[in-house]
């Protein structure tokens, strides 16, 4: 672990003196993480690949702000969270893609029309869920991070952390309950 935080300690130092290749590296290791947070935040795969590469477009920026010593990953969750919370609050309604069903075909079997109702039920609580609850329960459930690491990125007390998921995970419990209800 400390092997990679010094790698990646010397990726930045490399981008910082202006090398594209170790920037391209750092970008393709965290590309996916950076993309899965993002879209679990937004929740839509276009604006999620835009806020990506707003995120990787203000770390090249700001690569000099890095502490050396610190997390990497942290710090691009960090910005990818950020930029994702300012992405949704700058949205305009209008028709997302993703919120459309495909048509139905052969292929799809009954189980699989069901588990794709249920997961299309849970993403739009999360999506209902204010952003910062909702980056808080992304950075937990998607990308496993540990309450220190989700304090730490989102610079707030462990204890704000923890009251965030709370809230989250309640929130999802009523809305899908009270989602069962109605049918």
């Amino acid at each position: 672990m400390e092997e990679e935080k010094q790698y990646e300690g010397q990726l930045v130092r490399r981008a910082n003196r202006g090398d594209l290749d170790a920037f391209g590296e750092i970008v393709e290791r965290y590309r996916l993480r950076v993309l899965r947070t993002a879209h679990g935040i937004v929740g839509s795969s276009d604006e999620a690949e835009d806020v990506a590469q707003e995120v990787f477009v203000k770390a090249w920026q700001a690569l000099d702000s890095f502490r050396p010593g610190g997390s990497l990953g942290s710090w691009l969750y960090r910005i990818t969270v950020n930029a994702a919370i300012d992405a949704t609050r700058r949205r305009r309604p209008q028709v997302n893609l993703d919120d459309i069903a495909p048509p139905p075909s052969e292929q799809y079997t009954e189980r699989s029309v069901l588990d794709a109702e249920e997961a299309e039920r849970v993403r739009r609580a999360v999506r209902h869920l204010p952003p910062a609850s909702r980056a808080a329960l992304v950075l937990r459930e998607y990308e496993q991070l540990s309450y220190a690491e989700i304090a730490e990125v989102l610079d707030v007390p462990m204890g704000t952390v923890m009251s965030r998921l709370h809230y989250a995970r309640q929130s999802l419990k009523d809305a899908l309950s009270s989602q069962d209800q109605d049918h």
